[in-house]
């Protein structure tokens, strides 16, 4: 289901919290529980993955995990803010150390022009210290294809947050 070497990263990621004694959770929007998914295919994944947010819609992003209103209705779903919030907010509804969010627009609908398909915001937030944001536009290059990337995204802001 995953390319090969996206199990192995994620074995190596589980190893290293693990070994650090870190939890993490997810908060995922356009990829729909596949970071999660990758994470659970390597046995054991449970040291490491404390849950996963899966929050398709606006209200669940407001509901599950505190995004305010205000930053939907300003910024819009998809932007820098609304990942930072989900992030924060997997946090704080959670057991977890770092959590990393993902929001974006994988098509091969719902574009525009100020936010074209294939763009993706990342939130990673780690206890104590500042959140991270990330964008990337990965371009029209199909919707499987956009979410494959933003998987691997998320492991690189989960890598960096246990080194942080």
């Amino acid at each position: 289901m995953f390319p090969p070497d996206l199990i192995a990263r994620a074995a190596l990621l589980i190893a290293r919290y693990r070994a650090a004694g870190l939890m993490a959770a997810t908060a995922e929007s356009c990829t729909g529980g596949l970071i999660a998914g990758l994470l659970t295919e390597i046995p054991g994944s449970s040291d490491m993955l404390e849950r996963s947010f899966v929050v398709y819609s606006n209200a669940a992003k407001q509901e599950l995990l505190g995004v305010p209103p205000e930053t939907l209705v300003n910024h819009g779903a998809v932007s820098e803010e609304t990942a930072r919030a989900m992030a924060e907010g997997a946090l704080a509804n959670s057991r977890a150390e770092v959590a990393v969010s993902v929001t974006g627009i994988a098509g091969p609908d719902g574009g525009t022009a100020a936010k074209p398909v294939g763009l993706v915001h990342f939130g990673c937030a780690r206890r104590g210290k500042p959140t991270m944001a990330r964008e990337e536009r990965f371009g029209a290059i199909g919707r499987d294809q956009v979410r494959v990337a933003s998987v691997r995204v998320a492991l690189e802001l989960l890598e960096a947050a246990a080194g942080r």
